[in-house]
């Protein structure tokens, strides 16, 4: 007998998806349709627009600096700059189907030396820099040397960034305050305050470049109505689909300069964010504190083969507090990632954080898991494990520390730990005694001569902190044991490991007690 059911539900199931997909398949027919008529037309129309636009650039160009005694331009190369170039601008745009719809007013280089434009999502955005009249802009000296368009970008008399200078951000800030503050010789400087392209749906946290100055900021924003226009897809799929469609919409809208407080002067930080929130209330989008170096940290998590999300720790706020650097945090993140490779969902539980220290799950253990398992949801996030690997492990790792808790080791005093005085203070310091320890001894040991020296001792301390809190709680006891007049009973710690648990399981619960 058939089934029914099955008979009923299945052409209301294939309704259904007809229903959800006709619009898409309908979209993409159109798309093709379009694609094969606009994208060869374009194509060809965009080339001719280039051919004409390098020789002009070239022209205007010609025997200017790049770095240095740059000077704003002036005469001939200034008109053709802000006539023609911008007007090849517009045509290229035209090109590839832009319809650009502007509110509000530009202000004067006068009123607003600098226009801070956001959301960046896409290389489309260079359109703001040909309807607000070819302003300087910020730049990657590596874009330069870019075939074709590095020559356009020589137009604008950037600011130049380059990493391999280490003093590029102080001298990129320093630029744009003697630019901002030219009394009207350069252009207004325009800037991405974001410092990367996002997804629209948020405004990270503004880069402070453009608030140091503390002149007065046009805020200027982007929109794109389209709903084929995505800054997450890749960029040639980015350009094909814009491309296939009869023209692309993007709002620009000039919002009233703001004019910074003493305040705000004296504080980039705090102008950057006031300039943020009335730019989020404009777009109707929430902030976030993450940054440019957040974007930067989901990538190196992903190529660590874990959750791109896992390297979200809000840099600006954590690097503030604990005086970090971006080297730091990566750092931290390939050590977190040795940890965390085997979990899912990039946090660490206290069987993978056992395992990674080679140690089983002990009372001491689990007190350490704690001290960095903040939130107490039982698992440690990249967040946590920063904060916990600056706060508590890496100022308890001392020169001091490390010395001490070597000659702890070394109970005879030969300069030399053996396998024995290792596993016989291990063992009372995590609280089991029938720990095995020779992975870890062997670990340390890097010669494999049988015996940890100092300098092995230590160049392992240093590469592990997370081991300092243990150690240094372990010492501090001894201590307080010390003061009291008990000292270390080694030969209990001895009796307690070498008799059968069977045998003195009363006598070993008092000694985890007394360590």
């Amino acid at each position: 007998m058939p089934d029914k059911s099955v008979a009923i539900t299945t052409p209301a199931l294939e309704n259904a998806l007809f229903c959800i997909l006709k619009p898409h398949i309908c979209l993409c027919t159109q798309c093709f349709l379009l694609g094969i008529i606009l994208v060869p037309l374009r194509s060809i129309f965009m080339v001719l627009v280039l051919m004409v636009t390098w020789p002009v650039a070239a022209l205007i160009t010609f025997k200017r600096p790049l770095k240095r005694d740059v000077k704003p331009l002036t005469g001939w190369r200034r008109f053709m700059c802000r006539t023609v170039m911008g007007f090849l601008g517009r045509l290229y745009f035209f090109s590839m189907g832009f319809r650009v719809v502007v509110k509000g007013k530009q202000a004067s280089s006068a009123e607003a030396p600098i226009l801070a434009v956001a959301p960046h999502s896409s290389f489309f955005d260079a359109i703001v820099c040909i309807v607000a009249g070819l302003p300087s802009t910020v730049s990657r000296s590596e874009t330069l040397a870019t075939p074709i368009f590095g020559r356009f970008l020589r137009c604008l008399q950037p600011v130049l960034v380059s990493r391999k200078d280490p003093d590029s951000r102080k001298n990129t800030i320093l630029e744009i305050s003697n630019r901002a503050k030219s009394g009207g010789r350069w252009p207004q400087v325009l800037i991405f305050p974001e410092g990367t392209c996002t997804n629209r749906s948020c405004l990270i946290t503004f880069k402070q470049g453009a608030f140091v100055p503390g002149v007065p900021v046009q805020p200027v924003l982007l929109r794109y109505p389209n709903k084929l226009v995505s800054g997450t897809c890749s960029l040639k799929a980015l350009l094909l689909r814009t491309l296939c469609q009869l023209y692309t919409t993007v709002e620009i809208e000039f919002l009233p300069p703001h004019i910074p407080t003493e305040e705000e002067k004296q504080n980039p930080n705090k102008f950057a964010q006031s300039v943020r929130t009335v730019m989020a209330k404009s777009l109707c989008v929430p902030v976030t504190d993450h940054t440019f170096e957040d974007c930067r940290l989901m990538i190196s998590a992903g190529e660590l083969t874990l959750p791109m999300e896992a390297g979200l720790v809000e840099f600006t706020k954590i690097s503030r507090k604990l005086d970090l650097k971006w080297d730091n945090v990566k750092k931290e993140l390939e050590n977190f990632a040795t940890i965390a490779c085997s979990c899912k969902g990039g946090r660490i539980r206290i069987e993978e954080f056992a395992n990674f220290l080679k140690l089983p799950i002990s009372p001491a253990l689990q007190e350490l898991f704690s001290l960095f398992d903040r939130d107490g949801d039982g698992t440690i996030d990249f967040r946590e494990y920063v904060i916990g690997v600056t706060v508590l492990c890496r100022p308890a790792n001392t020169e001091e520390v490390i010395q001490t808790a070597f000659k702890l080791f070394d109970i005879d005093e030969d300069n030399n730990i053996t396998l024995e005085e290792f596993a016989g203070i291990l063992r009372s310091a995590v609280g089991v005694c029938d720990l095995n320890v020779s992975k870890l001894f062997n670990e340390i040991d890097a010669d494999g001569s049988g015996h940890i020296t100092y300098d092995e001792f230590r160049s392992f301390a240093l590469s592990h902190p997370e081991y300092a809190k243990l150690f240094t709680t372990y010492i501090e006891l001894q201590r307080y044991q010390g003061l009291l007049g008990e000292g270390p009973d080694s030969d209990a710690i001895s009796h307690c490991c070498n008799d059968s648990p069977s045998d003195h399981q009363e006598d070993s619960n008092s000694d985890k007690k007394d360590d």
